[in-house]
Order: C-alpha cells, then sequence, then structure tokens
C-alpha cells in the first residue's frame, strides 16, 4: 500500500490516500488512520503529535480530553475554532495494550519520518499563514531534533522557503492535563498567551 501521498492531491484525496498508508507499523493495532479536519484555506494550522486512544476510535484529531482544553484555550485566546485547520505529526495512535487500557506511547523519528510527507501535502494544499506546532513531536517534525520548545515557546519562526508560512511552537494541551493541580491555572494561562501571540501574528 501506499507510503507517499498522491501529488496535486485534495485535502479529501490526501485523506482518502492516507487510510491505506502503510509506510510504518502503526496503521496495524491502530483502529484507523486519524487525518486532519478543518477548512481547506485556514489561515492557521496547529499540528499535534498523534491521535490518542479517543481520536483512534473516533477518526477525528482532537476529540478527547486534551481537544477539550484545546477548544476552551481557542476561546480563551479569541480564535474561532472552525478557522483553524487540525492535524498530528503522526496519523496513527501508538500504545501499549496493559489488560483492557491502551496506554499512549511517544512516536519514534522512524513514525514520524514515516508521516511527515503527508503533514506536508496538508499544509502544501491549505497554504496557512501560521503553524502552531503543540508540543516536541510536532515541533521536532518540521523544525529538527534540536528543537527544544522549553526554550523556544512562542517565538515566530521563518517556515519552509517558498511556503509562506510562519511556525509558533508551544507545549501540548495534554501536558497541561498532566500538571499538578498546584500548578495547571498557571500552565493553562501560559498555553492560552501563546495562542493570542499566534492570533496577533496572524495580523502583523
Amino acid at each position: 500500500m501506499s507510503a507517499e501521498p498522491p501529488a496535486g492531491a485534495s485535502l479529501d484525496e490526501l485523506r482518502t490516500a492516507a487510510a491505506d498508508c502503510r509506510g510504518c507499523q502503526l496503521w496495524e493495532p491502530a483502529t484507523q488512520t486519524v487525518f486532519g479536519r478543518g477548512p481547506a484555506d485556514a489561515v492557521m494550522v496547529l499540528v499535534g503529535e498523534q491521535p490518542g486512544d479517543v481520536e483512534d476510535q473516533r477518526g477525528a484529531p482532537f476529540v478527547g480530553p486534551a481537544g477539550r482544553l484545546l477548544v476552551g484555550a481557542l476561546e480563551e485566546a479569541g480564535i474561532d475554532k472552525t478557522s483553524v485547520y487540525v492535524t498530528n505529526a503522526v496519523k496513527h495512535f501508538r500504545f501499549e495494550q496493559r489488560g483492557t487500557r491502551r496506554i499512549h506511547q511517544t512516536p519514534d523519528v522512524s513514525h514520524t519520518a514515516a508521516c511527515v510527507p503527508w503533514l506536508r501535502a496538508e499544509l502544501a494544499v491549505v497554504r496557512p499563514s501560521l503553524v502552531v506546532l503543540l508540543g516536541a513531536t510536532a515541533a521536532k517534525t518540521l523544525l529538527g531534533q534540536d528543537f527544544r520548545v522549553t526554550r523556544q515557546r512562542g517565538q515566530l519562526l521563518d517556515g519552509p522557503p517558498g511556503s509562506g508560512a510562519r511556525l509558533m511552537a508551544t507545549v501540548h494541551p495534554s501536558s497541561i492535563l498532566r500538571t499538578p493541580p498546584e500548578s495547571r491555572d498557571e500552565a493553562h494561562a501560559a498555553f492560552v498567551a501563546d495562542l493570542r501571540t499566534a492570533r496577533a501574528a496572524l495580523t502583523s
């Protein structure tokens, strides 16, 4: 089966083709490919790490607990959630089975390398002005393995030549859910501040 996106494809055609991708081994245990969603002319694209358990079952990105936090943060930042395109650096859920539970496992570089052609194909169709990278996996996929979100979050960076897009990295909303309760409000506020920076960048 195909491991590369078809040239010149629309988002719908990419979504159909990605369902048959066998570029790495993650397709086999996963329920399905989870492709991006949102308007094809979105000025902002949000890129996460990979689908989680809920996303794998429902076939859509950011529909689990982290997705609900993201939607709330977007609203606080003044960003219409229906105006952004959301996707992941890796399109299949990587997990470890523990009894009846499926525990998230961070994708390897081989997994992001197999999926990055699909992400680049999505960005080539949408042609956003800004790509917001949520978490280390997404950031390293497009900015290189040496990139550190902890040092460079919230900074506006130039995208690939000819893309017309700028890039900005911040934390993944799931990291806020893992933050100790006494620090969670501060982490959430910092995330919303990054999203406000992203919104402001679209008008600068």
